[in-house]
């Protein structure tokens, strides 16, 4: 699926700040809309693509995750030119860049009187450009996503994460035949599970209390959030290298608004237990 070509093209000529800010989410919606369009064209796999891309990128804006699953679906790690060529590789000639939003930050003013320095302020975005590993050549090794976890760790990290949240962990045979159920702060577990089974059960779970804690622009019933949790099951699950198709999903109902904001909320759900899991791993990428 390739991008709109008219998409973006405002960010790169606007000069004031609010316009491009607008622009930025101009631009996040017109891929929302074309995720939107091919699923009623009946391409559902480009939204599979676009959630294997919030794995790959958690650490991603959710609008940069949509342009580089909407220009290159399969892409497997993003940098810059400059930054390819430092860890030995280069982008091969007549590669074309993806184009994401990088933040324009304030530089902090120097004070004489010692206090504290304050915090960058975000003046806005620029398009930049950017390329998978599968446009260099060089000496680097190809990386993959899956990096076979220790279980036994990824569950001690969410039970952890659980903690912080005051979520309670209790284990109980009479959910049977369910793997896991979740109320108001306690979630169960089934006993005895494979640890794959028990991860994935959890993260369903701890998705469900997230996404019912979350402050929504729309209504949403259970069953918007039930398809929402599956979606960031599958993120996790594929990012852990648990997944790597996941069952039928649909976020998309035929409302764009609705689409939009499950797709923010699952990207945002999914990048929370990511991090939990791998904190070492996340960076603050900061496009929108």
């Amino acid at each position: 699926m390739a991008v709109n070509s008219t998409i973006g093209v405002q960010s790169s000529t606007t000069n004031n700040n609010n316009g491009k800010i607008r622009s930025v989410r101009q631009m996040i919606r017109a891929g929302v809309e074309l995720l939107a369009h091919d699923i009623e064209a009946g391409h559902p796999e480009v939204l599979t693509e676009c959630l294997k891309a919030m794995a790959r990128f958690f650490w991603f804006s959710l609008g940069n995750v949509i342009l580089i699953s909407t220009q290159r679906p399969q892409a497997k790690r993003v940098e810059g030119f400059k930054a390819w060529n430092e860890f030995g590789r280069r982008v091969r000639q007549g590669e074309k860049g993806i184009m994401i939003f990088a933040p324009i930050l304030s530089e902090p003013k120097r004070r004489q009187n010692g206090d504290a320095q304050p915090a960058p302020q975000l003046l806005g975005f620029r398009p930049v450009r950017v390329w998978d590993i599968d446009q260099t050549e060089g000496e680097l090794a190809a990386v993959s996503h899956n990096q076979n976890p220790d279980l036994a760790d990824v569950l001690k990290r969410l039970m952890e994460f659980a903690a912080s949240q005051e979520i309670e962990i209790q284990h109980s045979e009479k959910i049977a035949p369910a793997k896991s159920t979740s109320f108001r702060g306690i979630i169960r577990l089934f006993p005895d599970m494979q640890a794959e089974e028990t991860v994935l059960a959890l993260v369903r779970e701890l998705a469900i209390q997230t996404l019912y804690d979350t402050q929504r622009r729309s209504f949403v019933t259970r069953e918007v959030i039930r398809r929402e949790a599956q979606a960031v099951v599958f993120v996790v699950g594929y990012a852990l290298g648990l997944m790597s198709e996941p069952e039928s999903i649909e976020l998309y109902q035929g409302n764009l608004s609705l689409f939009s904001e499950s797709l923010e909320v699952v990207k945002r759900t999914a990048s929370i237990i990511l991090g939990a899991i791998s904190p070492e791993g996340e960076q603050n990428e900061g496009g929108n």
